[in-house]
């Protein structure tokens, strides 16, 4: 499946260039020109990685990157003709993921677009729920060292959910990616699945400590001393 990425470039030309080379690169580009909407229309694209620069009109790179790391953990990129040390750290510090300076090479913004991929996709094979351990890649879960089942769909959505650690992931995106719906259908099938997980592995359904509810109809998942693949 092509990543989706979320060039936000108050530069029309080089928004221009940049989402063709990046077409043609393998990726789905959706262009924004301003920060205002970023947070919106996050929701709506979903996308795997945000292009962002620092010199927009009205809200800054700096506000929006603020603004995206308080709704989910979607990696960005910083793009930004200034070169001074202060600036680059004060990207981090807003969460940026990595950071790079006009005028670039297209190849270097590729190669920093998939380390930055590789880094938050990195597959997770054993999952920890406080004494409840789960094993992505046989498919196992045990509590205190009992045998406690999960359903294939269960395991499935964990999968999905644990690659996706920190982000809020939306229904849409759970529908489509884990249910296999091309169209989003209207059904709570999602929120039931979450609502029997939870049963299952949290402490207190009630109080989720694992499985959190997100803003726009999404979850986030996190978990304790992941181990990866």
């Amino acid at each position: 499946m092509r990543k989706r990425l979320m060039l936000v470039e108050d530069d029309e030309a080089l928004a221009c260039v940049l989402s063709g080379n990046l077409g043609c690169a393998g990726f789905e580009v959706q262009w924004l020109q301003d920060g205002a909407a970023v947070v919106t229309r996050l929701r709506e694209f979903r996308p795997d990685l945000i292009l962002l620069d620092v010199m927009l009109p009205g809200k800054d790179g700096f506000d929006v990157c603020r603004a995206v790391r308080a709704e989910n953990r979607t990696p960005v990129i910083m793009l930004t003709a200034r070169d001074q040390k202060r600036d680059k750290l004060m990207g981090l510090e807003m969460g940026a993921d990595d950071y790079l300076t006009k005028p670039f090479d297209f190849d270097e913004l590729v190669a920093r677009i998939r380390a930055v991929l590789r880094r938050v996709a990195l597959v997770v094979s054993t999952l920890r729920f406080g004494s409840l351990v789960v094993d992505l890649t046989n498919r196992r879960a045990t509590d205190s060292g009992r045998s406690l089942h999960l359903t294939a769909r269960e395991f499935d959505l964990l999968s999905y959910l644990s690659e996706r650690r920190g982000r809020t992931v939306y229904r849409a995106e759970l529908l489509r990616e884990v249910w296999g719906f091309q169209e989003e259908p209207r059904t709570r099938a999602v929120d039931y699945a979450i609502k029997r997980l939870r049963q299952k592995i949290e402490p207190d359904p009630h109080r989720p400590r694992f499985i959190h509810s997100m803003r726009g109809d999404g979850y986030c998942l996190t978990f304790d001393d992941p181990q990866t693949a």
